[in-house]
């Protein structure tokens, strides 16, 4: 049996109205409990932001949605369906779920469809590199299902709990076996020939702070989230998440309070009684749910007699929002709703952004995403002095703040006018001259949200940062205060920071 909270747990505040909280809160108002969300900001979400520019909306945080059975699941705890709330959630699976243009002039589509993506791959790469997608996709599978119930959607307290039942032992056996410790890149390689297709089945470990090469198998996971079971997009915007989520809690009777900002926690010896906020309120709780960033986090939580163990942060990003011309963007050739772009340079371009203190730097040979969701959803195009535009977001990976001291308010811009100069010469006609810049986010935007060393992908997941290693939603300190987010377990991205709030949930709903 893992840990609960002991004692009562009827009225319970969680801090933070992003995917994790929303999450959390839904689950435990399923499970009866009495629930308040506090959020600093005056609208849900998070780090799946919202930019209102000049006549359009862009989701200025992440924009990449799958497995949105984890949202239907978070819903259900409190009976609603996407298509109860209000307005309806609508979502819908984007075919190809990317664009990858190569710096050899090649393009491919990455469709989750098997037999379509083996036929583009024979199109492309031929019919041997096929038949070796498909050895590839099977082993992705394979990884997955033994990852994902055992370890992804489970709370444990030690490595121990890693064994102590007879699924996980069994999953366990089958990740060893099928080289889940092993390296991601260099078991990639093996299944599949052609560089172009390693990069597109392992970019995703740059979502868990760590280079392919030096990411372990078991984020192969990952990989088969991204490319298998499929890439979706929310009508209206992936903001459209969190709010319908936001609408099925209070419609359940939770309550949300925005512009409320957590200050501090009144502790009664090991256990929490209320939560302070930054305008004097004070809400008393029998539990909490803490979904801060972890560094920003700590200032809630009981002064610890001893220095935690340094924690290593994934990389950064530039991210330009704003709008240009329809009829520029419908120039360019295999672009779509995400359109990564690859440089020729790999393994020196993570060994660039992923380098230890003071040693990063920027891309040499940049690969970027391109994200357009108009051509997903028609309804975001607007007029701008007088011409059809549409929404698009370029991003760039980069050092974290720790890992290069840049001087990010004076790099900013001349940088991303040296992106959209480099996109310009890859076949991207008119960016330069006709992309608009709204909004330009860099690690300094992300340090200003408490997000550590400026980065918005939270703790790095190497070995010692990974699974139990990693900072566990109970180690705060307090008998009856739970972590979740994507600083704990079980890691970044969307699905799971949702699986982070249900666990955390399970921490006092089931005590």
């Amino acid at each position: 049996m893992v840990r609960t909270v002991p004692g009562p747990t009827d009225r319970v505040v969680v801090v933070g109205a992003g995917l994790a909280g929303l999450a959390a809160a839904l689950h435990l108002r399923g499970s009866g409990r009495e629930v308040t969300v506090l959020e600093r900001d005056d609208s849900v979400g998070g780090r799946v932001g919202v930019f209102h520019g000049p006549g359009y909306d862009i989701d200025s945080g992440a924009t990449v949605l799958t497995m949105p059975d984890l949202v239907d699941e978070a819903l259900a705890a409190v009976g609603a369906t996407a298509g109860s709330v209000t307005p309806p959630l609508r979502i819908h699976r984007l075919d190809p779920s990317y664009h990858a243009r190569f710096a050899d002039g090649s393009a491919l589509r990455v469709h989750a469809d098997e037999d379509a993506m083996a036929d583009e791959i024979t199109r492309v790469c031929g019919p041997e590199e096929s038949t070796r997608y498909r050895r590839l996709r099977a082993w992705l599978a394979t990884i997955f299902d033994a990852d994902f119930d055992s370890f992804m959607d489970a709370n444990f307290d030690s490595p121990l709990d890693l064994v102590r039942s007879s699924s996980a032992r069994r999953d366990l056996v089958t990740l060893v076996r099928h080289r889940g410790f092993g390296r991601l890149g260099p078991q990639v390689a093996r299944l599949v020939h052609d560089p172009r297709l390693q990069r597109i089945f392992t970019f995703q470990a740059l979502y868990a702070g760590v280079a392919p090469s030096r990411a372990l198998g078991v984020y192969g996971a990952i990989a088969h989230m991204d490319t298998s079971t499929g890439v979706y997009f929310p009508e209206g915007g992936m903001r459209r998440v969190a709010e319908a989520m936001a609408s099925a809690l209070t419609d359940a009777g939770g309550r949300i309070e925005l512009d409320t900002e957590a200050a501090s926690i009144d502790y009664d010896g090991d256990r929490a009684a209320a939560v302070r906020a930054a305008d004097g309120r004070v809400f008393d709780a029998d539990a909490v749910v803490v979904t801060a960033d972890l560094g920003s986090a700590e200032s809630l939580l009981p002064r610890r007699r001893l220095p935690r163990r340094p924690v290593r942060h994934s990389p950064s990003a530039v991210v330009a929002h704003g709008t240009v011309p329809v009829a520029v963007a419908q120039q360019w050739r295999d672009s779509g709703h995400h359109t990564i772009d690859f440089g020729d340079a790999w393994s020196r371009t993570f060994r660039e952004i992923t380098a230890r203190a003071g040693r990063g730097r920027l891309m040499s040979d940049p690969s970027l995403l391109l994200t357009r969701p108009a051509c997903t959803d028609p309804a975001l195009r607007l007029t701008r002095d007088g011409e059809l535009h549409e929404p698009l977001s370029v991003l760039a990976p980069c050092p974290n703040l720790r890992s290069a001291r840049l001087d990010w308010a004076a790099l900013g811009e001349p940088y991303v006018r040296e992106l959209l100069a480099l996109l310009e010469s890859r076949g991207y006609t008119g960016i330069a001259e006709h992309f608009r810049v709204d909004l330009l986010d860099t690690p300094l935007t992300w340090a200003a949200k408490g997000m550590a060393d400026g980065s918005p992908f939270a703790a790095a997941h190497l070995f010692v940062q990974t699974g139990p290693f990693r900072r566990g939603n109970l180690d705060t300190g307090a008998e009856n205060v739970v972590l979740a987010g994507c600083g704990t377990t079980p890691g970044v991205g969307v699905p799971t920071v949702l699986l982070s709030g249900k666990l955390a949930a399970a921490r006092i709903a089931c005590a």
